[in-house]
């Protein structure tokens, strides 16, 4: 590549950056169709700055990563604005031409490697009609000084602003719901806070996705073609975008229901770290992107995501301090009870990523 190679060294600060002109950003209507909702609970962050408020949502917390594993936050202390920008961000970059995209795909995709680009067509979703997928992905690693990256210019002249949203989604919501959980565990309040610091090394990332449509005649043949998948981490949250297209598997009946976008809020998924260090207590779903319902076929889906993972280092047993877990028996996970070494949570992510 002959774009410059930064190494992030950028010192974040409170005081807001200068944000430039990034044009506007328009989402579609949403569905008018009659969908089968998932009934998700949400986590009110504006009740949390009381301790009667904390203890209320770590009950409501619980209660979701317990049964559905997927819930709602609102009142997360990063506006609207801002959110609209990163989506902007996204637009604007793939709006680049493939050959300028693919000059920051990384080299060992293969073997793991997912920071920069990640093209579409990779794999087949229909075999027999010979349809391979349409998702792109941008991935951009913590900015800790422990990944060398290269950026597209789109990306590169507004890396103070995105690293400023990225630490925000650290301070503002992935910490409230890590103490909400130690404190639904019996746990420290910082107990899980900090192995999800924001300068030791992990792969968190923020995501650009873009789902590419396909015809009336290629959905046809691919209605409900992914089986679902779990994410590798503690938490993922995504940003409200109005094409309906996720879906979640419930624990107790396997139905398949749909996830309803909310104003002004994040959709939010526990991950596999926290049910190998919680022994499977803390519930991992399924969930999967499906084809969205006829009135928005014909559009393109932009997704806006962050995935928060534990420290590279941290080992994935079972947390034998919380009482709550010693209580109801959830004392050992699967790798605990296997003959196998209990991996860390880089071991985890590289077996994972080679498999698929």
């Amino acid at each position: 590549m002959r774009s410059k190679l930064v190494k992030s060294t950028l010192l974040f600060c409170i005081m807001p950056v200068l944000l430039p002109q990034l044009g506007s950003y328009n989402y579609v209507p949403e569905t008018k169709e009659n969908l089968n909702w998932a009934d998700l609970v949400t986590v009110d962050l504006g009740l949390y700055k009381t301790e009667e408020g904390k203890k209320q949502l770590a009950q409501t917390l619980i209660k979701a990563v317990r049964e559905e594993g997927f819930f709602y936050v609102k009142n997360f202390n990063i506006s609207q604005e801002r959110v609209d920008r990163q989506f902007s961000l996204g637009k604007q970059f793939y709006e680049l031409p493939l050959g300028e995209k693919e000059k920051f795909t990384p080299d060992g995709l293969d073997q793991g490697k997912f920071n920069g680009y990640v093209p579409a067509g990779r794999r087949f979703i229909n075999n027999e009609a010979g349809i391979r997928d349409r998702t792109e992905m941008y991935n951009i690693p913590k900015f800790n000084g422990d990944f060398l990256h290269d950026h597209p210019e789109v990306i590169q002249k507004n890396l103070p602003e995105i690293e400023e949203f990225a630490r925000s989604l650290h301070t503002e919501v992935l910490d409230p719901l890590f103490v909400l959980l130690a404190i639904a565990l019996e746990l420290p309040e910082d107990h899980l806070t900090k192995i999800h610091q924001y300068p030791r090394k992990s792969e968190d990332h923020l995501r650009y996705m873009k789902y590419s449509k396909f015809t009336p005649e290629e959905n046809e043949k691919l209605t409900n073609w992914s089986s679902g998948h779990t994410d590798l981490g503690s938490f993922t949250l995504l940003f409200r975008q109005p094409v309906a297209a996720l879906q979640i598997r419930y624990h107790t009946t396997n139905e398949w229901k749909w996830v309803k976008p909310q104003d002004a809020t994040l959709t939010v998924n526990a991950c596999d770290a926290l049910q190998f260090l919680t022994a499977g207590y803390v519930k991992s779903t399924v969930h999967r992107v499906t084809v969205p319902p006829h009135d928005q076929q014909h559009v393109d889906r932009l997704g806006l995501l962050y995935f928060s993972r534990p420290h590279n280092d941290e080992v994935l047993s079972t947390i034998k301090e919380s009482p709550v877990l010693q209580r109801e028996g959830y004392t050992q996970n699967d790798f605990e009870r296997s003959e196998n070494a209990v991996p860390t949570m880089e071991g985890k992510l590289i077996k994972s990523l080679l498999i698929v």
